[in-house]
């Protein structure tokens, strides 16, 4: 496999390279998967999800992967049309406007540069004080944290091909891991007694009352909270999308690494909580712990056989952070390519020894270091980053949906991926499912995720009407469709369909 980026264009200039076609199918279902991780979204949220909605709160799990498996199957939809990286910012910039265009791509950005830190920082706050047995604080978990992501960038930075292989091994040990780490939990829970059918079903000390209501303007049920493992973990598995330029045959590879991924997760990841729900003991008291999940494992499987899982999770959840910030850097470098993101000279070049967007890669590092410092001293650090990181997708998934249905009917032939006639059910479970999603959000518990979203909103605010006055709206104006066709000649005949 050659690097993903080429630093000698086919064509055009050194300033304005294009992408080599390199990825295979496992490359970007591995990206898909590696960005989603279920053991960096359980890990980080199951103890939020004993504290506010008990163990019955896992039973939302099922819910949001139908939810999310119809936005992947729109989203695959899109990008078997629009094989282009950058995803939902191309997408909504070709076939809407560039205006509305980079307010997506701007949350896009948003994202991913307060992801990788609360991906990151579950490292440091909710496994390393088992695996090692000191005691976590805020100090070490900031400091900790901030070295991962510089790892992270390095790889990324230096080597796109490495980058690839180093998560293309941790995937295969994920999937590998997290089968056999869910089939020894069953399997030694059950033989010694320990599991418990009967916390699948408690609430343990959540008032009953209204337990499944609606809520209020300000506040919604304990069984509503309960959809934030969901909704944190099967997310990012548009990163595949984002990858498009660099893969072959994208318009069939890129909407089946989607949709794939989150069907897989999903299923392994409902296994698993079940298993750790099933042998939580006294789920009132284990939610006190800020390592909830690695305290399960190490409790049931012993020491050795737990920290050896463990250290399997921290290589799962350093993939994780590794593909958000290798999607960040090519988001910026896209953004950058087509003159719209803040000191796009600098972050659109390709390092010609790299052959990578080495400047946006170190930019999403020093984003990923701002975002760290602002949130890691809150008393509640883990849930207003892993919160607000599930909000801002929620916001890009319903804002692309948005635009599938307005367009649909003007959209472009698709080259390789269909919903056919399963396309207006897929649209209405998709609609149901991010407006009860996005309704969530309005609990005042989410103050924190709200105020970094109008803070870094209110940041592009400022930088898009610079952009506006300098280029006016016609200067925005994306390449028309026959660009896109262009990305496609590569194609095998038969992927094109209409």
């Amino acid at each position: 496999m050659t690097q993903s980026l080429n630093p000698e264009p086919r064509s055009g200039t050194p300033d304005q390279p294009t992408l080599a076609k390199d990825l295979s199918p496992f490359t970007l279902f591995a990206v898909a998967f590696g960005f989603v991780s279920i053991a960096t979204g359980i890990f980080t949220a199951y103890g939020s999800v004993l504290l506010t909605s008990g163990p019955l709160g896992m039973w939302t799990w099922p819910i949001v992967v139908v939810g999310q498996l119809a936005v992947a199957l729109i989203f695959g939809s899109l990008a078997a049309r629009v094989p282009v990286t950058g995803y939902a910012y191309q997408w909504v910039s070709r076939l809407a406007n560039p205006v509305l265009g980079w307010i997506m791509g701007w949350v896009s950005f948003m994202f991913l540069g307060v992801v990788v830190v609360a991906v990151d920082y579950t490292i440091a706050s909710a496994i390393l004080p088992v695996l090692f047995g000191y005691v976590g604080t805020a100090t070490n978990a900031w400091a900790i944290t901030a070295v991962v992501i510089m790892l992270q960038a390095l790889l990324v930075a230096l080597s796109t091909h490495a980058t690839q292989k180093v998560n293309n091994t941790a995937v295969t040990i994920q999937l590998t891991g997290m089968i056999l780490l869910v089939v020894l939990l069953f399997a030694v829970g059950i033989a010694t007694g320990q599991f418990d059918v009967a916390n699948l079903f408690t609430k343990a000390d959540i008032p009953a009352e209204s337990y499944f209501g609606l809520g209020s303007l300000t506040q919604v049920s304990p069984w509503a909270l309960g959809f934030l493992i969901g909704a944190f973990t099967i997310v990012g598995f548009e990163s595949a999308a984002n990858l498009a330029e660099e893969t072959r045959d994208p318009a069939r590879v890129v909407p089946r690494a989607m949709w794939q991924a989150v069907l897989t997760l999903g299923i392994i990841g409902f296994l698993f909580i079940v298993a750790v729900t099933g042998l939580a003991g006294d789920p009132v008291g284990l939610a006190q712990s800020a390592t909830p999940v690695a305290d399960i494992i190490q409790g049931v499987l012993g020491s050795f056989v737990g920290k050896a899982l463990l250290v399997l999770v921290v290589i799962s959840i350093f993939s994780c952070g590794l593909v958000i910030t290798l999607s960040g850097s090519r988001l910026v470098w896209a953004m950058s390519r087509d003159e719209r993101f803040p000191g796009w000279k600098a972050w659109r070049k390709i390092n010609p020894n790299r052959g990578t967007p080495m400047n946006a890669t170190f930019f999403m590092f020093a984003i990923g270091q701002i975002v760290l410092g602002v949130f890691s001293f809150r008393t509640d650090a883990l849930f207003a980053l892993f919160s607000a990181a599930t909000l801002l997708p929620a916001c890009i998934y319903a804002g692309t949906v948005l635009l599938y249905i307005v367009k649909r009917k003007q959209l472009p032939p698709t080259r390789g991926f269909s919903l056919g006639r399963w396309e207006i059910p897929v649209l209405v479970v998709a609609v149901v499912w991010l407006v009860w999603e996005l309704a969530i959000f309005r609990d005042e518990s989410f103050r924190a995720s709200w105020a970094y979203v109008f803070v870094m909103l209110a940041i592009g605010a400022v930088y898009f009407s610079f952009l506006l006055k300098k280029k006016g709206v016609e200067g925005l104006t994306m390449p028309d469709m026959a660009s896109i066709d262009s990305t496609l000649d590569e194609l095998p005949q038969e992927s094109r369909r209409h």
